[in-house]
């Protein structure tokens, strides 16, 4: 069948419910799919009214999709162990051999404290519809439940009647009330203190300290349209978004891979140290220079990567990680990069892969355990899914980034998160101002034109 515009083929797809019967299959779920004619999806999925909402597109841009509803998930709402993570992700996997049906979601950062509401120490949703663009192709994607095929196919025809056509979204209009940070500067300093004390740094060298800024605002935003405006500022960055309800949408701008699984291969990075962008070529090729060759950020760097490397080792035939950083440029700040590749062994899942990786180094610190609980009993505020693991999985791919330069848009109010890694040698003062750096491209976004 040829490509058909979006409400041809929702139209379609309404047909070929009514008329279906159950397949001769075992497989509980099954997936429709029809091609599309193009359609900017996040613009459509802003113009919708049913939860969840779910946007996803990859840093390379070859990927994207929004997705409406649920045809099954997995939510930890209480404690959860890694146990059961892991045996609740092989039944999921367990449930289709079809590589197409893919789960949205995340991981909390700590899972040990009271998660956001609604979104859960884990939560993996398959949709109920799914708009996924591949390169050039898109699809509509519908997503089943056999065991219970009349009931499913009621609330699909119903999910579908209640899809809203695509219309123009207006640049959001903000106007910023007021301001309060988590902790605080002077809070902030004694933090810095207690990390970088040599008796303390002789034990945990690292501890990424991270603030929750809260800005109220005179009026509601849709997260969506607000991603979309953010989207245009840091075109190489994750971009995606999961909003459960109408009281809450995270979104994020991330540049961080946590990793990209391709069957048995698999790609991260070691992505730490921070400078500011140049005003002109020339102040900028200065400061990459100075990030490379600067002593603390190196260290970090270095930290981040032996740690990966490590935690990989076990799981993996090979790995392979680049010996000196790269520079990776965003919009107002650059990083010092490394590249790591690995082979997996065989029967290496993706739950083994998050437990191994997340939080990584760049957002927790070494040793991961003792830096965590610094962070759960010190820091003043719950992360949530701020510096957690966000992404999608299927049978045979799956990819997830760190949800860094994120946001959790509420009524009237939308907070911002940023963190920075302090081993021995921080500055209080020098940090905070690179929290500041690193939300100046939202801010910009946020600031009242």
């Amino acid at each position: 069948m040829s490509a058909q515009p979006l409400a041809q083929a929702l139209e379609t797809l309404k047909q070929l419910l009514l008329e279906l019967k159950r397949p001769d299959t075992h497989e509980p779920l099954l997936q429709l799919s029809l091609e599309l004619t193009p359609e900017p999806l996040l613009p459509w999925l802003a113009s919708q009214e049913q939860y969840p909402r779910i946007y996803w597109q990859g840093r390379e841009k070859k990927e994207e999709a929004a997705a409406i509803g649920i045809c099954a998930e997995r939510f930890f709402d209480t404690q959860v162990s890694d146990h059961q993570l892991a045996e609740s992700y092989q039944r999921q996997r367990a449930l289709s051999s079809n590589p197409d049906l893919r789960y949205y979601g995340g991981l909390a950062f700590d899972r040990q404290v009271e998660p956001w509401p609604e979104f859960g120490r884990a939560r993996f949703v398959l949709p109920r519809v799914e708009l996924r663009r591949s390169g050039n192709s898109l699809r509509l994607l519908l997503n089943l439940d056999l065991s219970r095929l009349d009931s499913e196919r009621q609330s699909a025809i119903a999910t579908l009647a209640a899809l809203r056509p695509t219309h123009p979204q207006a640049e959001p209009k903000i106007n910023l009330l007021g301001r309060s940070d988590i902790p605080g500067y002077s809070r902030w300093q004694e933090l810095v203190q207690q990390v970088t004390h040599p008796a303390f740094n002789q034990e945990t060298p690292k501890v990424v300290l991270s603030r929750q800024t809260r800005l109220q605002l005179s009026e509601n935003l849709n997260p969506w349209s607000l991603l979309a405006r953010w989207q245009r500022s840091c075109p190489n960055s994750f971009q995606f978004g999961f909003q459960f309800s109408p009281e809450r949408a995270f979104i994020s701008c991330s540049p961080e891979r946590l990793y990209r699984r391709h069957q048995s291969e698999l790609f991260t990075e070691a992505l730490a140290g921070t400078t500011l962008r140049g005003q002109d070529p020339e102040q900028d090729a200065l400061l990459a220079r100075q990030l490379l060759d600067d002593c603390k950020n190196s260290r970090e760097n270095q930290l981040v990567r032996q740690h990966i490397v490590e935690n990989l080792g076990p799981l993996c035939n090979y790995v392979g990680a680049e010996e000196s950083p790269t520079i990776f440029k965003l919009p107002h700040i650059q990083h010092l990069h490394r590249a790591i590749r690995a082979e997996l062994k065989a029967g290496i899942n993706d739950f083994q892969l998050l437990q191994a990786l997340h939080p990584t180094p760049a957002v927790g610190g070494l040793p991961r355990e003792r830096a965590l609980q610094f962070i759960r009993q010190q820091e003043g505020y719950n992360r949530g899914w701020y510096a957690g693991a966000c992404g999608y999985f299927n049978k045979l791919e799956s990819e997830f980034s760190v949800a860094i330069r994120s946001a959790l848009v509420e009524p009237a109010r939308i907070t911002l998160f940023a963190g920075a890694g302090i081993v021995a040698g921080s500055d209080p003062a020098a940090e905070w101002q690179e929290l500041e750096n690193k939300l100046a491209t939202v801010m910009s976004v946020l600031r009242p034109e």
